[in-house]
């Protein structure tokens, strides 16, 4: 007997249909994979099996029983748990004060940090249940929506992107949870782009795309290649590296660069030296919460470093630069929560746009006289340009960046940066939760940045990523940052003991090559 069935399920919103007449079906103790690309109506229709959002029409039968979901408690009552790609936390709350506001049963805090704490320890996903949420790193947040999921002691868990932020280590353990779970007779459905992910653990897959079923199969009998092929409804193309013999002049650096962590629970970065010239990719490895957010807040000029010196843009040293200075010598960012950092999610794509503009970049928008109009057909033919060479997909012409998939958003904020034509771009996690079609177009797109002349320096914790875009590597832990290495003389084992801080950091890191 099926756990959950799903029968001719649709939502539209307006005109469009998100989810058309969708079936499927989950059996009890399985491991059920929902493959799509970004827009084709996964979380759309998980959100209507978590009660985030009501179906237009059809069915959800749980154990064969006609059910309406209309709340994410209802959804819990019913047997229901979801780990959203997206994190729902209160920065201001503790772990355990989360975990609390998700329960439908009043447990005494303490009981719930010790009942927090003693899961987490099991499952290899240590939390500290009273560290403020605002002062953890991304992996450790995700952390706190499978434990506190977990928590729920769900018969269904739905996992959206889970091992997005997660180290291969941490994801192996994910993995033994999973199983774990899949013995006691629970049942899982697996979201993830990671196709190599759902060949491993799932026992079937259905693939989504332009928000209908369009095939079924089972995982372990197909490849990664013919995976993404039923996803996208076509090959997905290979990355063309950029040569790492085509370098020239030194465009970003960073020398002996300190800097205190600004919470207790944020990471110092400790000496850390780097060059990157033009034609360059390097990434730069790591575990969550090893210091890459604050490398990139002090490479993009969001925290100013000690000296002006820390840091040279273009050979100018900007340390003590904010942002827009920088935006001003050429360069570019794109940070890793593209929710609310990335992009202002109530504001449309245009008004985005906008507001990452310097004066200079704006004068292309301004209409002549002395008032200086912002032209509307000018944003609106910037925007449409980037969406165009990006491949966004979006609902109507300008929406607001929040109705965008992550996957979408993404590729708008990626090109937003390079429709600037930067001559130094620094990103963190540039695909972090995207589909392999829209990954493989931000990692192409980076490369021939790269191929024009500009030094691009890529913080992923994606090891695949980073051994299809990089010239050079590093690996940072606990702050401080390895020697760089040529892409072509390192392997996965090699990153991986440098991401364990296996390496003595060279006071000239960096300068070798």
């Amino acid at each position: 007997m099926p756990l959950l069935e799903v029968r001719k399920i649709t939502k539209l919103f307006g005109s469009f249909a998100a989810c058309s007449e969708i079936d499927i079906s989950i059996a009890p103790g399985e491991i059920h994979a929902l493959l799509g690309e970004n827009g084709a109506g996964k979380s759309t229709l998980v959100k209507m099996l978590f009660g985030v959002l009501a179906p237009t029409s059809g069915q959800i039968l749980w154990q064969r029983q006609p059910v309406q979901i209309g709340s994410p408690g209802e959804a819990r009552k019913t047997g229901i748990g979801m780990v959203f790609q997206h994190f729902s936390l209160f920065e201001a709350l503790t772990v355990a004060e989360n975990i609390a506001l998700s329960l439908d049963r009043n447990v005494p805090l303490a009981k719930i940090a010790d009942e927090a704490a003693t899961l987490s320890k099991a499952y290899g996903l240590p939390l500290d249940p009273y560290a403020h949420v605002a002062d953890l790193s991304v992996g450790e947040r995700q952390r706190i929506e499978i434990v506190r999921t977990l928590l729920q002691n769900p018969k269904l868990i739905i996992l959206d992107e889970p091992t997005s932020v997660l180290t291969p280590q941490e994801a192996d353990k994910l993995f033994e949870t999973l199983e774990k779970l899949k013995a006691e007779g629970r049942s899982v459905l697996y979201i993830s782009h990671r196709l190599e992910e759902v060949q491993r653990i799932c026992d079937r897959a259905t693939v989504l795309r332009h928000g209908k079923v369009t095939g079924a199969c089972d995982p372990r009998k197909e490849t990664p290649a013919s995976l993404a092929r039923m996803m996208v409804g076509n090959d997905v193309a290979a990355v063309e590296k950029v040569s790492a013999d085509a370098a020239g002049a030194v465009l970003l650096e960073a020398y002996a660069l300190c800097a205190a962590a600004r919470t207790p629970f944020a990471v110092s970065l400790k000496n850390i030296s780097l060059k990157v010239r033009a034609g360059e990719i390097l990434a730069i490895a790591g575990v969550a919460g090893n210091g890459q957010g604050e490398l990139f807040d002090v490479l993009s000029g969001e925290y100013l470093s000690p000296r002006d010196g820390d840091v040279a843009i273009r050979g100018k040293a900007s340390g003590r630069s904010g942002i827009s200075k920088r935006r001003l010598m050429g360069a570019a960012f794109v940070p890793e929560e593209r929710h609310g950092h990335g992009a202002v999610t109530t504001m449309s794509l245009s008004e985005n746009l906008i507001l990452s503009r310097n004066v200079s970049d704006r004068k292309a928008f301004l209409g002549a006289g002395v008032l200086k109009v912002i032209r509307g057909s000018a944003i609106k033919a910037a925007t449409q340009r980037i969406c165009a060479a990006m491949d966004v997909r979006k609902s109507g012409e300008d929406p607001a960046a929040g109705s965008l998939s992550g996957g979408n958003l993404q590729k708008f904020i990626v090109g937003r940066e390079l429709d600037r034509q930067p001559s130094v771009m620094v990103v963190n996690q540039p695909t972090w939760g995207v589909d392999a079609g829209a990954a493989s177009h931000i990692r192409q797109a980076l490369v021939d940045l790269a191929k024009a002349g500009s030094a691009v320096l890529v913080i992923s914790q994606d090891l695949d990523e980073i051994f299809e875009v990089a010239t050079h590597i590093a690996a940072i832990s606990d702050g401080k940052l390895s020697d760089i290495h040529p892409a072509s003389e390192m392997n996965r084992e090699k990153i991986g003991l440098l991401m364990g801080g296996m390496h003595k950091q060279s006071s000239e890191a960096g300068h070798a090559h």
